[in-house]
């Protein structure tokens, strides 16, 4: 599978993925256009925050099956476009919030102090302290806007130089103001009036966006300062620097634009103007917020193990997954087999479903599910031959086969702790059933096929037959497989009660099998039915 890469990462990530088996391709520096054309031929794409995974860049995808985000926000990525085309979205929450909260905080005392333009002076031959006076941070306050895991951060630090900290933020509970320490403002005007210093940490949506403009700003004492390492486009760019020429705004420190400039090009090829950038006061710097060693390193190595666990079909917590809230690790193997359950129907069987219940039975019962099922879903949609189905898409792509699925749960169970039962009914009138539970913590085993009682455990490989319960039959298929140099690993035959001339075998081998071997294996005296599954 090949992964392109359009922004920097660490080169150790890249590595790690290439040392997963994957074809890795750099393409930095490119404009939005070329990379919109360059997409097809991709199965995953790796960004940050410059390039934008639109609807054309999806459209004109053609096996583009996740997108990671390396950083926390996700405002350049159209989620709602990624889940319609069934592309998993995920990102990297918790790897830079300590080096966005620390440049906001770097740029507090930058702004207080007059750091930067005493550089610059010096720098230049001047060095007239007495023009760069600046203001100690002890005693202010402090209003941060959004406290989130950055903003938390954020003001944490900010109470450890001595500021007084206040917050808006009318999504999180009052505990959390509380677990910070700090003042909770009814409303965003009650905090403008109170700071001294103004940092912005909210993600970028029609709520937030231009939630600063020249009303907000003159709310404020004169004199403010601000900053905003968050996301651009929360403070209004034209307004903020008609406020700093006023001096309404002592000082801003802005890390992010509302149109960014491209980040790879060299200086005198930007072509990049911005009202800001010839604002009085105001300290610019590139979108540094994720930029120190470590976060480069943390997004790096985490946004790639992600991505290349999505590619490998494995469950991971994307941005656009249905929201799960209980405990992934206890029901994670329980994911995996109702996966193989639904797989395992159109590889042994022909007839249309056009109804399938699912009940969770013991113990499971009182997890919470939906993600099993949805599971279950994927599996039967795979079997099916559909190759681009993942878990944000498949809800969908069942509902458009016109299938009905309803889901149960019961406590009672009789010999196992937990059991996935599933039925399926077929057009042409019949019911048919698996069952299977988990042993141990992760051994995934069927329990019943068809209604056939069975004890097997999961294998990549097996050959499942329908034969006559005489002897001899199984030593027939040994021999054949022994002379293809097919290795078993275990094998298991189950009966029904009322029918006991027949059994049904399940023969595990170390190896994939050809139809040449089945169509052989098919001729035995006594095999009435022979299938092939597959869950590599």
């Amino acid at each position: 599978m090949k992964i392109l890469v359009t922004e920097s990462i660490a080169e150790d990530a890249i590595n790690y993925l290439k040392d997963e088996g994957f074809e890795v391709e750099e393409y930095l520096g490119h404009k939005q256009d070329e990379i919109e054309e360059y997409i097809k031929g991709f199965d995953g794409l790796i960004v940050r925050s410059a390039t934008k995974v639109n609807e054309t860049l999806l459209a004109n995808s053609d096996c583009l099956k996740v997108v990671g985000r390396a950083g926390n926000g996700i405002d350049n990525i159209d989620v709602k476009a990624c889940t319609n085309k069934g592309v998993i979205a995920v990102n990297t929450p918790e790897a830079n919030i300590m080096a966005a909260a620390e440049l906001a905080v770097a740029h507090a005392f930058a702004i207080f102090r007059n750091i930067c333009v005493a550089n610059e002076g010096v720098h230049n031959d001047d060095y007239r302290r007495g023009n760069w006076i600046g203001n100690e941070l002890e005693g202010k306050t402090a209003g941060v806007i959004g406290l989130g895991r950055i903003g938390s951060i954020v003001a944490r630090k900010l109470k450890g130089i001595g500021m007084t900290v206040i917050a808006y933020d009318p999504h999180i509970p009052q505990e959390k103001f509380d677990k910070v320490g700090v003042k909770r403002c009814k409303d965003l005007e009650e905090l403008l009036k109170e700071s001294d210093l103004i940092t912005l940490h909210t993600p970028k949506n029609k709520e937030t966006q231009n939630m600063i403009t020249k009303k907000e700003l003159y709310i404020c004492k004169r004199g403010v300062r601000i900053i905003n390492a968050a996301r651009g486009g929360l403070i209004n760019e034209v307004d903020l620097a008609e406020a700093l020429a006023s001096g309404q705004v002592a000082g801003a420190a802005i890390d992010v634009f509302d149109i960014e400039p491209n980040y790879n090009k060299e200086p005198g090829t930007q072509q990049y103007e911005n009202v800001l950038l010839t604002a009085p006061n105001c300290i610019i710097t590139p979108h540094l917020g994720a930029s120190t060693m470590e976060a480069n390193h943390n997004v790096g190595a985490k946004v790639t193990e992600l991505v290349a666990k999505a590619l490998k079909g494995e469950l991971v917590a994307a941005i656009n997954m249905p929201s799960f809230s209980g405990n992934m690790a206890t029901i994670k193997p329980y994911i995996s087999l109702a996966e193989k359950l639904g797989r395992l129907y159109y590889q042994a069987e022909s007839s249309a479903i056009k109804k399938i219940e699912v009940v969770y039975r013991g113990a499971l019962a009182s997890q919470e599910t939906g993600i099993i099922t949805l599971s279950l879903l994927k599996g039967i949609l795979e079997g099916m031959g559909n190759e681009h189905v993942t878990f944000v898409n498949v809800q969908e792509a069942f509902e458009d086969c016109g299938i009905e699925v309803v889901e149960a749960k019961t406590t009672q169970i009789n010999k196992y702790n937990n059991l996935i039962n599933v039925k399926f009914y077929t057009d042409d009138g019949r019911q048919l059933e698996l069952d299977g539970t988990i042993f141990g913590q992760e051994t995934e085993v069927l329990v019943s096929f068809f209604g056939y009682e069975m004890n097997f455990q999961f294998a990549n490989t097996i050959i499942a037959m329908q034969n006559k319960d005489v002897p001899g039959v199984i030593g027939k298929v040994a021999t054949i497989l022994g002379s293809h140099d097919i290795n078993i690993e275990c094998m298991h035959w189950g009966r029904k009660a009322d029918k006991k001339e027949t059994a049904q075998s399940f023969v595990a081998v170390e190896k994939p099998v050809s139809q040449d071997v089945i169509d052989e294996i098919a001729k035995v005296d006594g095999v009435n039915r022979i299938s092939l599954l597959e869950f590599n």
